[in-house]
């Protein structure tokens, strides 16, 4: 009996057979296709062959258009791709891609009948994001050929795709396939067989989070994807991108994580269940999470949850100078986007020689503004004018808005807000910056528990749109409607949210990063493979390990306990190695070096 896979490479994987032909399959095929690869489409569906045809031809035209490709090479590219509804056409196939529902049963059928079809060199892959590899390997007839290659979508746009191998993979097939995703100029990243892989593994329980979170009522979902867009810089808010993953696929591949992991973070949140079962699945159903103009579109349309901007709101005081606590990168920023607006600042700090200092680094920043052609030299030179630095507290008496930046430290910043409350004049609004601790806390502290609202501005203040404003129990509805009307102000948007630990952005981003050192730390990926899965396949601006030595390694482990302490969940309990790292002084780049070294400056 002939062995399938010899200890020789494999030949080119030429000619290329895809089984399902839904978005994915169709963005699959449309690559191979555009990359000169004979490629055999097949469906059950004739209908949905004939769409991913004309989807095909769609793209191509598209590309035409724009010169990307000429007449010929079009013509060329349709030739490659035909389709058919037997899996028989498979027979010739050097690779096949089977992208069909996330069902073993599905997918342990199509093996089953491949195996009968295909010659025995032939190297069998899954597109799977959530099944057992190996489990679908051990029902073949050849396990060593068989393998995940997960692409992710839309295919034709993005660049990562996850290898996945089993126990049994044959090195020659893994090393076939890598070949190929980087001759179809993809990024192949080599991971281990486990629910969600590198990517989905961080991604959907991230994902799971912001619905539990919706689910609560803690937040709207226009304020949880606005916080996250605006805050993290993705280019999708959780909810939404549920609604395009398909709410029914989340929850598959939650269940799948849960089974592996039995992780609290991994167990779906009810809501997921509740909409699958509904048949409200996200943008293919016509509505998920949001009422979409029709199934399958992207047009987001009011529905009964849209809130109304025409609602009536509380009048709000008047604010027309503000007081900044602080001298550092935070409270120098955030008094130049005061000061910009046309407010007048008092930036006072524990010494004159600090506030000073801390108005010339806003100076230097409206410089830069001046030489990239942002501002004019006098809209630079008349707000630096509005800004007062001041070495005592005492400069606050006449502000209508008192606001901290000071060190995250509760006893400090409970002293600070007592002595706000001692030199403010009734009716001003006393305000933290605080990421993570009690709003309530500071509020306490002070005589006037009611007029005490959190700001939570994002670093650098300038530059970032979000601002959780963070009311108490006890804030006053004035006060409120006052913060939100200042941002508005400011040019910044606002998102509500209650005094509860990491409020949104910071509760759903550093599970999402503690989650990423335990995989290191449990030795399935690198620091690299894991930055690089979640820049090219989550879209985002930073990978974990780059973002956590960037804000400091310090600062994350301090918001993780405060997480954990706040929710009692052991999932959220600081991952081990992010404790080592921080107690033996590895800081990030501040220091020179976290995860990573860094040149010292």
């Amino acid at each position: 009996m002939a062995t399938p896979l010899s200890d020789t490479p494999l030949s080119p994987l030429k000619t290329i057979a895809v089984v399902g032909l839904g978005t994915m399959g169709s963005g699959i095929a449309e690559v191979l296709a555009r990359a000169g690869r004979e490629v055999v489409g097949i469906d059950i569906s004739e209908a949905q062959a004939a769409k991913a045809v004309a989807a095909l031809e769609s793209s191509t035209a598209r590309a035409l258009e724009r010169g990307r490709i000429s007449e010929r090479e079009r013509g060329e590219t349709l030739a490659r791709f035909r389709t058919s509804t037997d899996l028989g056409a498979a027979a010739d196939a050097d690779l096949v891609i089977e992208v069909t529902p996330e069902s073993y049963e599905i997918k342990q059928q199509v093996f089953r009948e491949l195996d009968a079809v295909v010659r025995p060199e032939a190297v069998l892959a899954t597109g799977t994001n959530a099944l057992s590899v190996t489990r679908l390997a051990a029902d073949s007839a050849h396990p060593e050929r068989v393998l995940g290659m997960h692409f992710f979508n839309p295919a034709p746009a993005m660049k990562l795709v996850e290898i996945v191998s089993s126990v049994l993979t044959s090195p020659q097939a893994v090393a076939a396939v890598t070949d190929l995703a980087v001759e179809l100029g993809k990024e192949p990243v080599a991971v281990g067989d486990r629910p969600g892989f590198v990517a989905d593994g961080l991604l959907f329980g991230y994902l799971n989070q912001a619905a539990a979170m919706y689910e609560a009522k803690y937040a709207s979902r226009e304020d949880i994807d606005a916080a996250m867009r605006l805050g993290c810089g993705l280019p999708m808010g959780p909810l939404a991108l549920l609604d395009l993953i398909g709410i029914d696929t989340a929850r598959t591949v939650l269940d799948a994580m849960y089974a592996a992991s039995r992780d609290r973070l991994h167990a779906p949140a009810p809501i997921l269940k509740q909409l699958s079962e509904a048949g409200l699945t996200g943008r293919k159903s016509g509505r998920g999470f949001y009422t979409y103009e029709a199934p399958g579109s992207s047009t987001v349309v009011r529905d009964a949850l849209t809130p109304l901007s025409d609602a009536p709101t509380v009048s709000g005081r008047t604010v027309r100078s503000v007081g900044v606590a602080g001298s550092g990168t935070m409270a120098s920023g955030i008094a130049e986007v005061f000061a910009k607006a046309g407010y007048v600042v008092v930036l006072a700090a524990r010494s004159e020689e600090k506030a000073r200092a801390a108005k010339a680094r806003i100076g230097k920043s409206l410089s830069r503004s001046v030489d990239k052609g942002r501002m004019t030299a006098e809209a630079a030179a008349g707000t630096l004018d509005r800004i007062t630095p001041a070495g005592s507290y005492d400069a606050f008496a006449d502000v209508d808005l008192a606001l901290e930046a000071v060190a995250e430290d509760l006893d400090v910043k409970r002293q600070l807000f007592t002595t706000f409350d001692k030199v403010c004049k009734p009716g001003a609004i006393l305000a933290t910056t605080t990421s993570s601790l009690p709003v309530v806390a500071c509020a306490r502290a002070t005589s006037r528990p009611q007029d005490v609202i959190g700001m939570h501005f994002f670093n650098p203040a300038p530059a970032m749109k979000l601002v959780e404003v963070v009311r108490t129990v006890l804030t006053a509805d004035d006060v409120h409607a006052t913060v939100r009307e200042l941002c508005t102000a400011v040019r910044k948007h606002p998102v509500d949210c209650g005094d509860r630990a990491g409020f949104i952005v910071n509760a759903l981003l550093f599970p999402y990063l503690n989650n990423a050192v335990k995989m290191v730390q449990e030795h399935y990926a690198s620091l690299d493979d894991i930055d690089a899965a979640m820049k090219l396949g989550g879209g985002y601006p930073m990978g974990p390990f780059e973002l956590l030595d960037v804000v400091g390694l310090d600062v994350s482990l301090a918001i993780e306990r405060v997480l954990h302490r706040e929710f009692r969940d052991p999932g959220l309990a600081p991952a081990p190695l992010l404790e080592h790292l921080v107690a033996a002084g590895c800081l990030g780049r501040k220091t020179g070096r976290g995860f990573r070294e860094y040149a010292k400056r």
